[in-house]
């Protein structure tokens, strides 16, 4: 699997609605016709929330909705960028002088951090040109991973115009390395899915080296996606990287309170395995070394023996320096307390016991609890929708993603799919809101899909 590169597939466009309609707006748009076309999935994180920056394996699965790309390369140096989508307005620049502007994440700048990932790694300077024109059905700000879909299709795109290859592992690690130019401090779960899915599998993702390995879900259930319509853009909030740096600090404290080289450490995964001890021994050191008040940078900096000045330059990223406090004990918890419910997922997939579906669930609303509680990434709207999905019929559900909006997952009994849709339409869709009008993409059930593709036209 390791060298393995995407798929390229032939593809009779004329029989496929959405390639024909892309097309012709591509034809309308540049005049002219695209030489290939690229998809990338979204993807749903069934089980492994905030831990994959952390070094702990996650438990995703691709979903079918995708960003898909027309291309032409073209023999100018000049990179146009349009979208199906009018929201998005078009862009032009040089392809030889990217600028990723961080304190904007407009859509373009998640295409320019997947071309600028490849171009860097292949240390090209002169770059060909191209246009092309996006596509995308995840519906954005909603936990389905559709920025890293856009950079990792931009990967792919860029990769096939220069008519070089890499592994789909190696691509991988190149768009989750490259979307930290839009500001996002990312594990590397969205850009991994994206390139390793597999049809009819969900995947466990290990970090370190990255590789991906089948988990077969149980037959009797289906995975439904329930958005909340609350929006959440992890680069135009703090939030996320906060909790990325309240991770991180909560690595050195652990190390430093064990007699570990605690300068050295970034993450909590890390704290672990230089102590050789389980998950949830590691739970036990959390209570035994951290406290459950918030900690000021004073006592960080006491507990770390640095100067207010070192944790401000040294330790605190440029978006989280203004902090006051840092809640330590709340994430540590969370994430060695979600990476063993992951483990335990796939063992209860694996054994396949006749209660599995049950068993899931309990993992699967545990993650919730800790996600609201300890994380803090909820919102009002997730608990609700999360409440109303259990009430009928979902033996669990929690939200997915980065959280503070977007959307839920939840375990459901085949057989009460049906009514479970119905009573989840009337109860959230219908009585919070005519805002809430249920466009298709908010309420749908779903199944392991496929990983990034380019096509071409046979």
């Amino acid at each position: 699997m390791a060298a393995e590169e995407p798929t390229t597939r032939r593809v009779l466009v004329a029989e496929h609605p959405r390639l024909l309609k892309l097309k012709e707006m591509f034809n309308s748009k540049f005049g002219s016709t695209p030489k290939f076309y690229v998809r990338a999935p979204g993807r749903v994180n069934i089980i492994g929330e905030h831990i994959d920056y952390c070094g702990y394996s996650v438990l995703p699965m691709a979903v079918e909705q995708d960003m898909l790309i027309a291309v032409e390369p073209v023999k100018t140096h000049t990179l146009q960028l349009a979208n199906t989508n009018p929201l998005y307005p078009d862009f032009s620049t040089s392809a030889n002088n990217i600028h990723i502007d961080k304190t904007k994440p407009v859509w373009h700048n998640y295409f320019l951090c997947g071309f600028k990932g490849i171009q860097e790694h292949f240390g090209l300077s002169k770059l060909t040109g191209m246009n092309c024109l996006v596509d995308g059905n995840i519906p954005p700000g909603s936990g389905l991973s559709s920025s890293s879909a856009l950079v990792c299709c931009a990967g792919l795109v860029t990769l096939t115009v220069l008519g070089m290859s890499l592994s789909k592992v190696e691509l991988a690690e190149i768009c989750a390395k490259s979307e930290r130019y839009i500001g996002t401090e990312g594990g590397g779960m969205d850009q991994s899915i994206s390139f390793l899915a597999e049809e009819g599998t969900a995947k466990l993702i290990e970090f370190s080296p990255l590789r991906a390995t089948d988990v077969k879900l149980p037959s009797g259930a289906v995975f439904v996606i329930a958005n909340s319509c609350v929006e959440m853009n992890k680069a135009a909030t703090s939030h996320f990287n906060v909790r990325v740096m309240e991770c991180r600090l909560a690595a050195k404290v652990l190390a430093k309170h064990k007699g570990l080289q605690w300068d050295k450490v970034l993450r909590l995964e890390e704290v672990q395995t230089q102590l050789g001890i389980s998950l949830e021994e590691m739970l036990l050191v959390t209570e035994d070394a951290l406290h459950a008040e918030p900690y000021s940078r004073e006592e960080v900096c006491r507990c770390l023996g640095i100067s207010l000045e070192e944790l401000r330059t040294q330790i605190l990223s440029p978006n989280t320096q203004d902090e006051l406090t840092f809640k330590l004990y709340q994430r540590a918890k969370h994430v060695y307390s979600e990476a063993a419910r992951v483990l335990q997922f796939k063992q209860v997939c694996e054994e396949a016991p006749a209660n599995a579906v049950q068993l899931l669930g309990e993992l699967m609303n545990q993650s919730h609890r800790s996600c609201r509680d300890m994380f803090e990434c909820s919102c009002p709207e997730l608990d609700q929708l999360v409440d109303i999905c259990r009430k009928f019929g979902a033996r669990g559900s929690r939200l997915t993603g980065a959280g503070w909006g977007g959307c839920t997952v939840s375990i459901v009994p085949a057989d009460m799919l049906p009514s479970f849709l119905t009573n989840v339409h009337e109860a959230y869709y219908r009585t919070n809101s005519s805002s809430l009008a249920l466009e298709k993409h908010s309420l749908f059930a779903t199944k392991p899909g496929g990983g990034a593709l380019v096509f071409l036209e046979a």
